[in-house]
């Protein structure tokens, strides 16, 4: 076990104004390994962190700081898409420093370097123990951890079609904390929408984990939509499948019998079993020769904040689901 197990880690997350900080902040807050060392918002420094995050009102005094630790051993870098490269060109930690990015600056390699340093692809389904020996993550992106973890196994086995067709619904927390037309409860409320047909970002991280273990590129027809909730992602993937729903299940519950937090339903499921909670949910229903996988997540937890602590647990030599036993608001 990684010696680092045996004490607290001191812990700074950079962008930590977001929604997804806030979540993050949540689980760090109750974390029993785990100080938060700073939280760093150029924008709000000086402030007292429960003034953004108003539900941390009298679970924490920590204010904001414009300033870095360099000698922390855990970063979380919560930042915009793009950012976390131009940060760490401007900032230097010191080398024991481990660093876990939940941005897309690193994720479209099982392995991308910067800098001299390398970030390994944090999907802990796929690869726990590249991750225990990790210094650097790459915290997959919400509808990527949803859509790989309903097609791994099947990729595994070498049976994915040319073809696999997915719709995704996600809450208004996936476009961030930024006010804009189609986050506003005016306009999300009793409405639904699709957006980036086909060309989603999350598109290409998600092929590069299928063809390591397919080898075999499949074409995949992804279409988000925009949900009138505010957390969470429905996922539904369907594609010709020879075998039989019990053969396909049997293969889910093998690739995923070392996976505390991903789960195979004999039940249909739906968003409310997993909002809040770091779980993912699947079923599957096979009609004639389609194989109909449904997955769902809370896209701030495991698929963001929740996913990152998991990763950090791993990199530490804790135990994976340490700090993560949160209970679902399913009423």
């Amino acid at each position: 076990m990684n010696t680092n197990a045996q004490k607290t880690i001191k812990a700074g997350i950079v962008g930590g104004s977001g929604v997804t900080a806030g979540e993050l902040l949540r689980i760090l807050l109750n974390h029993p390994s785990v100080a938060i060392d700073f939280i760093y918002s150029t924008s709000k420094a000086g402030q007292a962190i429960a003034e953004t995050h108003t539900d941390l009102l009298g679970s924490t005094a920590l204010t904001f700081t414009g300033t870095v630790n360099p000698s922390v051993d855990m970063v979380f870098l919560c930042l915009g898409h793009g950012n976390s490269t131009a940060f760490l060109s401007e900032h230097t930690f010191d080398p024991q420093t481990k660093i876990i990015d939940l941005s897309n600056d690193f994720r479209w390699n099982s392995k991308s370097s910067f800098l001299g340093n390398d970030f390994v692809y944090g999907l802990p389904e796929l690869q726990k123990e590249a991750i225990k020996e990790a210094h650097n993550i790459a915290n997959p992106g919400c509808f990527a951890t949803a859509i790989q973890l309903a097609l791994l196994p099947l990729a595994k086995a070498k049976a994915l079609p040319k073809s696999v067709h997915i719709n995704a619904i996600t809450g208004s927390t996936g476009a961030g904390a930024t006010l804009s037309t189609t986050t506003s409860f005016s306009w999300r409320n009793n409405n639904v929408s699709w957006y980036k047909p086909f060309t989603h970002q999350h598109l290409r991280e998600i092929q590069c984990s299928l063809t390591s273990l397919q080898h075999e590129e499949s074409e995949l027809f992804f279409l988000p939509h925009r949900g009138n909730f505010t957390r969470g992602i429905f996922a539904t993937s369907y594609l010709n499948y020879e075998g039989s729903l019990e053969e396909a299940v049997t293969l889910f519950n093998d690739f995923y019998a070392e996976a505390p937090f991903t789960h195979i339903s004999n039940q249909e499921i739906h968003l409310k079993q997993v909002v809040n909670t770091n779980h993912c949910h699947l079923h599957l229903h096979k009609h004639k020769d389609t194989l109909l996988i449904t997955s769902a997540i809370d896209n701030l937890l495991k698929g963001a904040g929740g996913q990152a602590v998991q990763n950090m647990n791993l990199m530490f030599g804790l135990e994976e689901t340490e700090g993560l036993q949160l209970k679902g608001s399913f009423f």
